[in-house]
């Protein structure tokens, strides 16, 4: 059975050793947004039925799926996740987000438990950075049914900062119209923002273009298709950018089928001036 990483502090994480920036003139921030849908290969339509049990059990091929993951997951700077476990018995008892940030060489790292189950499961957001967070926020979005939320991360000095949301939005229309209306007001509070996860619905639905009417996020310079895994024809997984983040290029990574998505990855630079710190590593 797989062991727990060493307890880690999840509002920010800290090593010891001196800081390091990336600025403009560095090598681009690599980001990817990721449901992970617990671990779970999906490749036909008939094993959410026949794997359902997986959501509710322990089996051993989530951690050989996700230990693979996380061999990719070192090329990325931040990484969102969504549908992974904060530790009950499907998972183990392990937080799925710390046991991939310790895996993939993340030292910064942070969950949100969206849905609490006790020991048969705990539904979370996570993050994973390079990057040491300045701060962290737990925003509770609006729904009828409740438990969705965003994290919110802020890099970099007060006065400009870079936050970024990850998020995983409700099925229902409506729903995600108040989310979106909600989160909207936050990202115009920052000149420099990002917005990554499973929004559950395209670039070019209502909900989504008054997003883009009230906010600067970017539209999607083309559709990236996520879902479902094994034919992806909907693009319901999105990274979005402030119009002041220069994006270099976006594509889906060619992995295997650990999810019934497929993750969403993103190239950007910064704007002058913007500047992210972390943490030398040191023996």
């Amino acid at each position: 059975m797989p062991q727990a990483s060493p307890r880690v502090n999840t509002e920010t994480t800290q090593m010891q050793g001196g800081l390091s920036t990336r600025t403009q003139a560095d090598e681009l921030l690599r980001l990817m947004s990721y449901n992970v849908q617990v671990g779970i290969s999906s490749s036909r339509p008939h094993h959410y039925l026949l794997h359902s049990w997986k959501h509710l059990l322990p089996h051993t091929q989530r951690f050989a799926n996700l230990d693979q993951l996380c061999h990719e997951l070192h090329r990325y700077d931040i990484v969102g996740l969504q549908e992974v476990d904060a530790g009950s018995l499907r998972s183990n008892f392990i937080n799925l987000t710390e046991y991939m940030a310790h895996l993939a060489g993340f030292p910064h790292w942070y969950h949100q438990v969206n849905r609490n189950l006790g020991h048969l499961a705990r539904h979370s957001n996570g993050l994973l950075s390079q990057y040491r967070p300045a701060e962290i926020r737990d925003i509770k979005l609006p729904g009828m049914i409740p438990g969705r939320r965003a994290i919110m991360a802020r890099f970099g000095s007060e006065a400009n900062p870079l936050v970024v949301f990850v998020l995983h939005l409700a099925l229902g229309k409506r729903a995600r119209m108040n989310q979106l209306a909600y989160l909207a007001e936050l990202i115009n509070e920052y000149p420099h923002a990002i917005v990554m996860g499973d929004l559950n619905t395209a670039a070019d639905s209502r909900e989504m273009l008054e997003l883009f009417r009230r906010t600067r996020l970017h539209e999607p310079l083309e559709e990236v298709h996520t879902f479902p895994s094994w034919r992806p024809r909907k693009h319901i997984d999105h990274i979005l950018v402030t119009t002041d983040l220069e994006v270099e290029e976006i594509h889906v990574p060619a992995l295997e089928a650990y999810s019934d998505h497929l993750p969403i990855a993103m190239s950007i630079r910064l704007p002058a001036g913007l500047t992210l710190s972390r943490q030398s590593v040191h023996a």
